[in-house]
């Protein structure tokens, strides 16, 4: 069973513990040490994720696979968007699985709560970015019906890497 919970400012901590986890799961062979520490201080510190936690336009969720942390998201609408800033628009930010528990599912469930909750807010559009290099997740975002609009540099320490930015239409 899938459930998923908002991550509260009594779980900072363990909101970080995963975040971290769950980036260097996915990134750590491909950027240097000095750079995922860098980006580590400036996104995952718990000073950067007290503030985002305690932004009212931006959400955190764990999600839970038989009662087990499988997973994080965050989504933000308004102007805590990183990028286009739309007030038709809802950004999911952050959509970490750990290895165990991908190909489960897990992902499509989260996707389909975040178009819930854009349709909910009235919005048209979830968009995300991703690294271009990062083909296994440009992949499942293309199943799950996103395409790509554009491109833009992101910064992993001093590294300037290229993210697709990619959206998916909520419907009428």
């Amino acid at each position: 069973m899938i459930n998923i919970s908002s991550v509260t400012i009594h779980q900072v901590h363990r909101l970080q513990k995963t975040s971290k986890e769950t980036f260097s799961l996915a990134f750590a062979n491909d950027n240097t040490k000095e750079n995922l520490a860098d980006y580590f201080e400036k996104a995952f510190s718990i000073e950067a994720l007290t503030k985002q936690i305690n932004d009212a336009n931006s959400r955190f969720y764990f999600v839970y696979h038989d009662d087990e942390l499988a997973a994080y998201f965050k989504i933000n609408i308004g102007e805590s968007q990183t990028e286009i800033g739309a007030q038709e628009g809802m950004e999911l930010e952050r959509l970490y699985i750990y290895p165990a528990y991908q190909n489960k599912k897990i992902g499509a469930f989260i996707i389909n709560e975040v178009k819930i909750k854009a349709i909910l807010e009235d919005k048209k559009y979830i968009w995300l970015g991703v690294w271009e290099n990062n083909l296994r997740a440009i992949k499942f975002y293309k199943n799950q019906g996103f395409t790509k609009f554009e491109s833009h540099i992101y910064y992993l320490g001093t590294d300037a890497q290229t993210d697709w930015m990619m959206h998916l239409e909520c419907g009428e």
